[in-house]
């Protein structure tokens, strides 16, 4: 038993040392293609990858489990996360500036698109098994089942931008900014307070259901090596990554986003292919016209990408948990391409994702962040029941006391 650590300790050194360098070969190619703005989003994408990993900190598990089994330790670190990222970004926003940086949100109408989108997206969470940054953190972390999940999810990020401006035509309100309409401490007082409800919530409905809340899971290390290796509380990873937005924010002057480069970079394959996609009317806009005539390492939300695969690749070596799986059931692999596209075709209809939408939206002050978490949610709960015919296991467990 101690001669097998002692291997697999052995593996790691060398395999956690040629991540390291392919990062830090990243970020200096970037500084001499790029800058230096575009080589510190490329770190702090390594560092939300490595943070995600081992936080384990998903989206689609969290709510899942809240939905089948009425657990809410995942949902409440994610009002936390919310909850931090407000304190920080509204008085940011309120100004216009960061450290000298001009800085704006991310506020996005309220309309069918929205509601339609997310809906789409919430299903397409738990057949495709991730989010975008789920989907993003377990690919690079070394999951196969995942990496079909991303590339059809590019795919249908793809086709929805050939559909977009139909949708984007539907009935619809102007953006809302709680920042702008109500100011920056009824704001932050109003989101503070639906934040502690939804968490206040899932506390009553766990003790209900099962009598108390879940004990935490001890960990396998302590201290520095439970930092190098993990895994780390939710708590943890609520934090860090409230932080790292913040500084995204900071150095990009806008949130972190995650899915407009799956839509870019199937958009320059599409080109490559001898498929002219600039004529669209999602490619007519002048960012999306910009992005796709530029070299792709000047796209933030594509170095950040590529940082959280990598800081993710860092953390599964790191872990011991880097061991790719070909084998795939024929069922998982259907639901991963199905629910890839529905991932990809709802995100671009919704003006984003769990992280530009709900994360960052909310984080932004807009109204469309909390619409989009009610349809997304919605359609979480669709995607499980679903879940049933793909995975034949998992059957959702009926709520007790009307819960």
């Amino acid at each position: 038993m101690t001669t097998a650590i002692a291997t697999a300790s052995d593996r790691r050194a060398p395999l956690s040392l040629g991540v390291l360098a392919l990062i830090l070969a990243g970020a200096l190619a970037l500084l001499q293609l790029a800058g230096l703005r575009q080589m510190a989003l490329f770190a702090v994408g390594a560092a939300l990858g490595l943070v995600l990993y081992h936080a384990a900190f998903g989206f689609t598990s969290s709510w899942r489990v809240m939905i089948t089994e009425r657990r809410g330790r995942g949902l409440r670190a994610q009002m936390v996360m919310l909850a931090l990222a407000v304190l920080l970004f509204f008085p940011a926003l309120s100004q216009g500036d960061l450290a000298g940086q001009a800085v704006s949100g991310f506020v996005s109408p309220l309309g069918t698109s929205v509601l339609v989108g997310a809906f789409i997206f919430g299903v397409g969470m738990q057949l495709g098994g991730g989010c975008a940054s789920g989907t993003l953190f377990t690919a690079g972390g070394g999951n196969a089942r995942m990496l079909v999940t991303l590339v059809f999810f590019c795919m249908g990020s793809l086709i929805s931008t050939h559909h977009v401006d139909w949708w984007f035509s539907l009935p619809a309100l102007e953006p809302v900014s709680l920042v702008e309409q109500l100011g920056l401490m009824p704001a932050l007082v109003l989101n503070l307070a639906v934040f502690a409800l939804i968490a206040g919530a899932t506390v009553v409905m766990e003790k209900r259901r099962h009598g108390g809340l879940e004990a935490k899971a001890a960990g396998a290390h302590q201290g520095l090596a439970r930092l190098l290796k993990g895994p780390w509380p939710l708590i943890w990873g609520a934090v860090a990554l409230a932080l790292l937005n913040y500084a995204t924010l900071a150095l990009a002057g806008r949130p972190w986003g995650v899915t407009s480069a799956f839509a870019l970079w199937s958009a320059k394959l599409a080109q490559d292919a001898g498929l002219d996609v600039s004529g669209w009317a999602f490619w007519q806009y002048p960012g999306n016209a910009s992005a796709l005539s530029a070299p792709v390492w000047q796209d933030i939300t594509s170095v950040m990408n590529i940082g959280i695969m990598l800081g993710a690749l860092l953390a599964a070596v790191l872990a011991g948990k880097f061991a790719p799986n070909l084998r795939i059931p024929r069922r998982s692999l259907l639901a991963a391409v199905i629910g890839g596209l529905l991932l990809g075709y709802g995100a671009r209809m919704a003006y984003g994702c769990n992280i530009g939408a709900y994360f960052s939206g909310i984080a932004s002050g807009s109204l469309h962040g909390w619409l989009w978490l009610v349809a997304a949610f919605a359609g979480n709960m669709m995607g499980v029941r679903l879940r049933g015919w793909f995975f034949p296991g998992e059957r959702p467990k009926p709520a007790l006391n009307g819960c």
